[in-house]
């Protein structure tokens, strides 16, 4: 049986761009790097203590590799539990950023990466 969700594969055509956007501007924790020579693949999470990684692998190798892999981006909302915090801190770097919206009792923000990949953060507190 199913008990947790492990990785989401984010497929970039930059992987040290998306690191770089994942661990300095959105604060994710880079777990590790590999690449044993044929494939090289980043493991981030949004804290050293998450449990679900996102990997970011090379949109263009995977393609070859297994061209029937759906390559585009997943949708994903994040939580946050210094959402307002988060907001300010995703705007002052720089990063695309969408206006707070009311989605019944949760506020809701979306955000692009460097490479126009929209991503959308939940006020979860805990």
């Amino acid at each position: 049986m199913i008990n947790q969700i492990g990785q989401i594969m984010l497929y970039v055509n930059n992987q040290d761009q998306a690191k770089a956007f994942w661990s300095e501007k959105a604060g994710f924790h880079i777990k590790s790097e590999e690449d044993n020579g044929h494939m090289r693949w980043v493991e981030i999470a949004p804290t050293a203590e998450a449990e679900t990684r996102m990997i970011l692998h090379d949109k263009e190798l995977i393609a070859k590799m297994s061209p029937e892999l759906n390559l585009g981006t997943p949708s994903i909302m994040f939580f946050s539990d210094r959402f307002d915090e988060l907001y300010e801190k995703l705007s002052s770097e720089g990063v695309t950023v969408g206006e707070i919206v009311q989605m019944g009792p949760q506020r809701v923000f979306n955000f692009a990466d460097d490479e126009d990949n929209y991503f959308a953060v939940m006020d979860h507190k805990q």
